[in-house]
């Protein structure tokens, strides 16, 4: 028989009636645990602070040294000290001639313009010629019935032959009448009157020979010759219609094209500049450009300009004339006129793309002989398609950044390479003198250095 038996302590504990049991303590595991995790990660917060902060700051480290902590900068702040030198493309500032030109919006318009019209009335026989050809000043180009002004014409001759014989019958009683006044055997009031009739027959004479000259120059117009050389236009009348001298359409259009001119506009406050130029005698070209200004048209000059501004848009129209032996402008065309008023010599002049703008206004990046850069605030001047005139900022011979200056900041190292070269070259290493075991002239297993200087531990 076996007897359960228990010890003391494991007997339940017996309170007095009314009494709860007291409450076990309370243990401080949890606390302790919440305080250390507090602590954790303001050290994490700590070091993720100092390094922004300490990637905000220009390295210290000597050029082609390499850095400790095993940084890959090797003495450019910032992004440079990062990812090496920046590889920049840089040229020289020089001296040159830079042109002042004026830009305006023109219209290409035909040097002359002549709507054909018939100045006799008939019916039009035929079209001597295709819509759009070349036609030279005197081709004929239409015709029109000749045969009513062959008739006048006829007619005009035939009276002249009548009249001529009345002339010549009154001529000879007038000689007759002239000896017989000498013997008084008729009065010389006969005679008197023999001269008017004789005077009279030639005004009609004169008459006549006007009105054949008249039949044949209506010959003439009916043939309709080019008044100009230039270009038909689409036929407005066809074959078969009768066409009247007081027709107002006409009947073709020719436009001349070569020379051809085009009218364009400046502000009134460059019209000085140009009137001047004009007054002296002088000829300004002017270049003719597409719609986007991307190719160039025709070059011509200058010929003349308006005699008044136009008060509605404060601008002065001016004249241009272009040979266009390529037929490349076309009337109704609209293109971009480029007047060349002045050239500037002996001036400062950089590419357009070392010229930047930020907010300390427009400056450019100067690598000076230690291949550091530094921010130039600069004044520029006139600029082109491709050049700016710089008035002051830099000097001669100083050598801008025209290629890379998007990863630029004062003070930044840059490794200068030439135009279309790669970033990186083959066999060029960007953390060179700064990563440790990897620079020539670092720390590290090649570098020189101790153990922990300079290039950080070995490899």
């Amino acid at each position: 028989m076996t007897t359960n038996t228990k010890t003391p302590d494991s007997l339940p504990e017996v309170h007095p009636p009314g009494q709860h049991p007291p409450t076990p303590p309370s243990s401080g595991k949890p606390k302790k645990r919440g305080l250390i995790w507090v602590v954790f990660l303001l050290i994490i917060g700590g070091v993720a602070g100092y390094a922004v902060w300490r990637a905000g700051q220009p390295s210290t480290t000597p050029k082609g040294q390499g850095g400790g902590g095993g940084g890959f900068g090797g003495g450019g702040g910032g992004r440079g000290a990062v990812l090496g030198p920046v590889p920049v493309v840089v040229t020289k500032v020089a001296r040159s001639s830079i042109p002042v030109y004026l830009n305006g919006l023109g219209n290409v318009s035909p040097y002359y313009t002549v709507t054909v019209k018939s100045r006799v009335d008939g019916q039009l026989m035929k079209l001597d010629f295709n819509e759009g050809d070349l036609v030279k000043a005197g081709q004929v180009l239409c015709e029109i019935d000749p045969r009513p002004y062959q008739v006048q014409l006829d007619i005009a001759q035939a009276t002249l032959a009548h009249d001529q014989a009345l002339l010549d019958n009154a001529k000879v009683d007038q000689e007759r009448y002239k000896q017989l006044v000498k013997t008084d055997a008729i009065p010389s009031q006969q005679l008197d009157t023999q001269n008017a009739l004789v005077a009279q027959y030639e005004g009609t004479i004169k008459q006549d020979n006007a009105n054949i000259e008249n039949a044949k120059l209506q010959l003439v117009y009916a043939k309709v010759t080019a008044p100009i050389t230039g270009v038909v236009g689409l036929r407005l009348v066809d074959p078969g219609n009768i066409v009247h001298a007081a027709d107002a359409n006409g009947m073709i259009t020719i436009t001349q094209l070569q020379p051809i001119a085009v009218l364009f506009t400046i502000p009134e406050d460059s019209l000085p500049e140009v009137t001047q130029k004009l007054r002296a005698g002088a000829h300004l070209p002017a270049d003719a450009y597409n719609r986007d200004n991307s190719k160039k048209l025709a070059s011509g000059m200058l010929v003349t300009l308006d005699n008044q501004i136009d008060n509605t848009t404060g601008t002065s129209k001016l004249k241009a004339v272009f040979d266009n032996t390529d037929n490349a402008l076309f009337p109704q065309q609209f293109v971009n006129i480029r007047l060349l008023v002045d050239t500037l010599t002996n001036q400062l002049v950089v590419p357009n793309v070392a010229v930047q703008n930020g907010q300390q206004g427009t400056f450019v990046y100067v690598v000076d002989e230690n291949s550091i850069v530094h921010l130039k605030p600069v004044r520029v001047g006139i600029t082109t398609q491709t050049s700016a005139d710089i008035l002051s900022g830099i000097a001669d011979g100083d050598r801008v950044v025209v290629d890379g200056t998007d990863r630029l900041i004062e003070g930044a190292a840059v490794r200068v390479r030439k135009a279309g070269e790669l970033d990186n070259p083959p066999g060029f290493d960007p953390g060179a003198g700064g990563r440790g075991g990897r620079g020539k002239k670092g720390g590290g297993r090649k570098g020189g250095g101790k153990k922990g200087q300079g290039g950080g531990a070995p490899q």
